[in-house]
């Protein structure tokens, strides 16, 4: 079990005095970040020192740090940085630690995973920074209908407000030319959006394939 110091300053009578406040995080938390790390990983989803996971814990969040491999994660792997300001320790946590902030701040997520899924990305290039995924799988409508895509440079404000908007209507996004961003109230939760957003992708892209090379033979008949 890990523990950080939470220093709280009270005044009276014109002194004053600090308390020290422990406040432990369950060893299960940076556990179940360590696990779903290795489930991206193992699954393709993610190559290991790319994607970034987090748990929210009241006002301030877990995160990988910065070039985490995912599927070696251990105690060391994660920090505890606040979710309203930014931290000192900013410099080691994920540089898309400003996006996960913002995502916890605007929707009701408790859990986010960030993930480099190949079909996701190329379906993202191909509907474009403003765009929209249709998926024409069934699971993918019922679970997803749309999947929107943002633009935004990598760690950026302009990144963060715009997948903040996009996962306060929907559960999962994709940033254009980047990977997937998906919120749940726990990381099993976001875990299956990105799975389910990977698969509508690939799906998505077979499909679309396989339909132009129909039509192409269908014309080669006709002529």
């Amino acid at each position: 079990m890990s523990c950080f110091l939470l220093f709280a300053g009270l005044q009276k009578n014109k002194y004053i005095n600090l308390m020290a406040v422990l406040v432990y995080i369950p060893l299960k938390m940076w556990q179940e970040i360590a696990k779903y790390g290795r489930k991206l990983v193992e699954h393709g989803l993610v190559e290991s020192n790319f994607g970034n996971i987090s748990i929210r814990a009241g006002n301030r969040m877990l995160i990988t740090r910065t070039g985490a491999a995912l599927d070696e994660i251990t105690e060391n792997g994660v920090v505890e940085v606040d979710i309203q300001d930014t931290s000192s320790l900013d410099i080691i946590a994920s540089s898309e630690a400003v996006v996960h902030r913002e995502i916890y701040r605007q929707t009701s997520a408790l859990a986010i995973i960030h993930a480099h899924s190949a079909y996701s990305v190329v379906e993202s290039l191909l509907a474009g920074p403003e765009g929209k995924i249709m998926p024409v799988d069934s699971e993918g409508l019922y679970f997803l209908g749309e999947i929107p895509v943002v633009g935004g440079g990598i760690g950026s404000r302009e990144l963060a407000e715009n997948l903040a908007n996009a996962l306060s209507r929907y559960r999962g996004a994709i940033v254009y030319s980047h990977g997937t961003f998906a919120i749940g109230r726990t990381l099993g939760d976001a875990y299956v959006i990105t799975t389910q957003l990977e698969h509508s992708c690939k799906v998505k892209y077979l499909y679309d394939r396989a339909a132009a090379e129909k039509n192409k033979h269908t014309k080669r008949t006709l002529v």
